[in-house]
């Protein structure tokens, strides 16, 4: 077993003021690991028993993804090791009271297991000394086409009959949305290309899977006809945002200066809902001292 602190890593060894520096300008959460809690609060406020809250907007007048400095900007200790087979990477963190504006000390463990039927399986657990939102997720972008083109051919199946309803600032406030008779429904498989003339802009929507489990249940499954590639997306998680890369236009360009270029990849966010603090009757919302967070999804590729 090895094990790697990179906070006491040499300073020449891995650039990270120049990592950091561009965190800061060209920042689209790619393949990352997002909290303390993803999606958007409303005005970056919220409360608890124990009070109300303000924690940083970085997003316009919103709050987004855990803040200026979320999780996805901080250094975690890691361990690599094989556990009967399956190659294990291990994340821990410690989140301090007040960073972000968030109450309570939070610490984290992140596991990503990987196994020979080509499973990907993401589980965090979380423990906090005081009552606070948390809601963990990973931000990876798919294209089943090895991103060789836009993710419009690709065929989508979700598990889902509404989805939460954003308000002017792309946040939920309560509404939820019957997919019945829309583009949004994706309960049949159909291709993404077909939704364009009603939805031209692609997808951003937070489609509710329902309360919660204790074991992964299927939620999704995606298909690329040219490749014979699927993506099947198991969680316990209440629901999940479908976004099909809508903001990372030419504009956002890789280390080479190349465009990465707008609908060329697609995300199944799993995660509680955005602005869930504020929502009446939002699922796993707020962790409570006492009480452990945990969550697993697992992404599964096969191909034909």
């Amino acid at each position: 077993m090895h094990t790697v602190n990179r906070r006491t890593s040499s300073a020449g060894s891995i650039p990270w003021r120049a990592i950091s520096r561009r965190l800061k300008t060209n920042s689209p959460y790619f393949g990352c690991l997002v909290g303390r809690y993803a999606g958007r609060i409303k005005d970056g406020k919220f409360s608890t028993a124990n009070g109300d809250y303000q924690v940083a907007t970085n997003d316009g007048a919103n709050h987004i993804h855990g803040g200026i400095q979320g999780f996805d900007k901080r250094v975690w200790d890691a361990r690599g090791e094989v556990i009967d087979g399956d190659t294990v990477l291990t994340l821990t963190l410690t989140s301090p009271d007040g960073e972000e504006g968030y109450p309570g000390t939070l610490r984290v463990t992140v596991e990503y297991r990987l196994n020979n039927s080509n499973e990907l399986r993401i589980s965090y657990h979380a423990t906090t000394d005081q009552a606070t939102p948390v809601a963990l997720t990973n931000h990876t972008y798919f294209n089943l086409g090895a991103f060789q083109d836009k993710v419009w051919d690709h065929v989508v199946q979700l598990n889902s009959d509404r989805y939460l309803v954003p308000d002017a600032t792309n946040v939920p406030v309560g509404e939820e949305a019957d997919v019945t008779g829309t583009a949004a429904d994706f309960r049949s498989a159909k291709r993404l290309g077909d939704c364009l003339e009603e939805l031209p802009m692609g997808f951003e929507h937070f489609y509710v899977w329902g309360e919660g489990s204790v074991e992964p249940i299927p939620v999704a499954t995606v298909t690329e006809p040219k490749s014979g590639r699927t993506l099947d997306v198991l969680t316990t998680e209440p629901g999940g945002l479908f976004y099909t890369g809508r903001y990372t236009s030419d504009e956002l360009k890789r280390e080479s200066g190349a465009p990465f270029g707008q609908f060329r990849g697609f995300c199944v966010e799993t995660a509680s809902y955005p602005n869930g603090p504020n929502l009446a009757g939002a699922p796993k919302c707020i962790l409570e001292p006492g009480e452990t967070y945990r969550n697993c999804t697992v992404y599964r590729v096969s191909w034909n």
